[in-house]
């Protein structure tokens, strides 16, 4: 029996493994894609409950909340239960919370069985990404590993669309209720395919301990911090007590995660893991590849739709084609991460999606819906790059037994570094927006040289005069735009400047192709 097998609740396939990718991959998508579905039927799951606009927004925030806090205690969750139980019951609670908030009564209850939807779904994608690592030998874990990645990336581009979609064409409820299906049929083909060897701790009867203050920790750090990312640029940051009250406790109890952390033997969180330099480079680019790859997700449908008139269906479409990108370079980067340094592959995705990023400063209010649909395919080209090479240094030299700790930490590094970029991007834009219209107001005045000639121009386009009061409210909407635009265009380049300068971290990177090692391989 090779070491893998050995690793603690590993669950190992009865079948060719390939069988196993894509159940996997499936079980990571239906949970990517219910965080970001979710958010264009805001408007109407408020209409239909009978509640506001903010508080239907706690939809959101209770899904991410739960789903932060057990994600990076999913290895743990694995290693004492066994991976496959886990597995097999986060998709069962899944699918069971998908159906009962599909039939909630009342936002209330909504609220409650999103948590637990979020909370039964972060350990899907852990659970899902360790089981491949052990399935599949080093030198062919490229290719599955692009299966996953096809979830994992696309998910987040098609879910807005479809959950536009379902939401206009049938009802808000559907975008939960289409989990059920999918749920059913994966705890049918995990139950068949998959066969545990050791099951953990607690199933074995050995003796096990519960580390109850790193938990604790754990949901105090991370889910305050969730809540404070979220609801921040609503409740305009540290100006709101709730705010800066959960950002202290938050602080607090991250310091005091990693000191008990690195002192307990039996630590719910391994951060000992970031002690190898290339885990913590993987863990550090997988956290701003989520930021990047949502932050502009963000912002490119909300450009074409605030300053273009877009359709929700038609900012969708701006996206998909990008989504159809990264599917059809995911096989391709599988294959070549065998043959070039896994350095060389995440420098040129660095490259290609933040000089994309930069292309995007040069966007205008009229520009061509072709011009930003290749903007956001070459961005999205960039991703495969990305997100395999750095899944395969962050695996590499992991003994088999941290398989699951491992996962669970990229997985986290991720989605948090997705929720980071979006509440950066709202943010950013809403300062710059205020500071650009600011400046442009300081100039629409008479004292200005400039100004009557603009307000004459203005006028004879309207049909009236320069003080007349169309003129003028149309002037002060052109200013509007403008300083929208360029807020958006300010966002664009910051992205932009960030990735590239995450160029020089790849300097920490042991040299080395994907199939060198990787201890959990077979």
């Amino acid at each position: 029996m090779s070491a893998a097998a050995a690793a603690p609740g590993r669950a190992v396939p009865v079948v060719n493994p390939w069988f196993i990718a894509p159940v996997v991959a499936l079980a990571a998508f239906m949970e990517v894609m219910d965080i970001s579905i979710a958010n264009v039927s805001l408007p109407h799951i408020a209409g239909d409950l009978s509640s506001s606009q903010d508080e239907s927004t706690w939809v959101l925030t209770s899904y991410l909340v739960t789903n932060a806090v057990v994600m990076p205690i999913s290895g743990w969750l694995s290693n004492t239960f066994g991976r496959k139980r886990f597995f097999l019951a986060c998709i069962a609670g899944f699918t069971a919370s998908s159906l009962l908030c599909g039939l909630a009564p009342n936002l209330a209850t909504l609220i409650l069985l999103r948590a637990i939807q979020g909370a039964t779904g972060g350990g899907l994608q852990p659970s899902g990404q360790a089981i491949l690592a052990d399935s599949f030998p080093g030198e062919k874990r490229g290719m599955a590993t692009a299966i996953y990645g096809i979830a994992t990336v696309f998910a987040p581009t098609i879910g807005p669309t479809l959950g536009g979609f379902i939401t206009d064409s049938y009802n808000w409820r559907w975008i939960f209720l289409i989990n059920v299906p999918v749920g059913i049929v994966l705890f049918f083909l995990v139950t068949t395919l998959i066969q545990e060897k050791n099951t953990g701790t607690a199933a074995a009867g050995k003796k096990f301990s519960v580390d109850w203050f790193g938990f604790g920790f754990v949901a105090l750090s991370l889910g305050c911090l969730q809540i404070v990312m979220d609801r921040g640029q609503q409740d305009d940051w540290f100006a709101s007590d709730m705010i800066s009250t959960l950002a202290l406790i938050s602080g607090a109890a991250f310091v005091l995660l990693v000191w008990w952390e690195l002192r307990h033997p039996e630590p719910m969180v391994d951060l000992r893991l970031l002690g190898n330099p290339d885990f913590a480079v993987a863990f550090l680019l997988m956290l701003m590849l989520g930021f990047m790859m949502l932050g502009s997700t963000y912002l490119i449908p909300a450009y074409v739709q605030s300053l273009m008139g877009y359709r929700s269906i038609d900012a969708g479409m701006v996206l998909t084609p990008g989504g159809l990108a990264t599917i059809s370079l995911l096989p391709f980067v599988g294959r070549m991460l065998n043959k070039v340094d896994l350095r060389l592959l995440i420098a040129v995705g660095l490259s290609v999606s933040g000089l994309s990023l930069l292309w995007m400063t040069h966007f205008y209010l009229g520009i061509p819906f072709f011009v930003i649909m290749l903007a956001r395919m070459a961005q999205a080209a960039g991703l495969p790059f990305l997100f395999i090479p750095i899944n395969a240094v962050a695996f590499r030299g992991i003994t088999p037994d941290k398989t699951n700790n491992a996962s669970a930490l990229v997985n986290l590094a991720r989605n948090f570094g997705g929720s980071i970029g979006i509440s950066f991007s709202s943010t950013l834009l809403t300062r710059r927006e205020q500071f650009h219209q600011s400046r442009l107001v300081e100039q629409l005045q008479s004292m200005n040289p400039a100004y009557p000639d603009y307000a004459s121009q203005v006028g004879s386009a309207t049909g009236g005069n320069a003080g007349s009061a169309l003129t003028l409210a149309n002037i002060y909407q052109g200013a509007g735009q403008q300083a929208s635009l360029m807020a958006y265009l300010d966002d664009f380049k910051m992205l932009g400047l960030i990735f590239l300068g995450m160029l020089p971290f790849l300097l920490l990177v042991r040299p080395g192709k994907g199939g060198g090692g990787g201890a959990a391989g077979h």
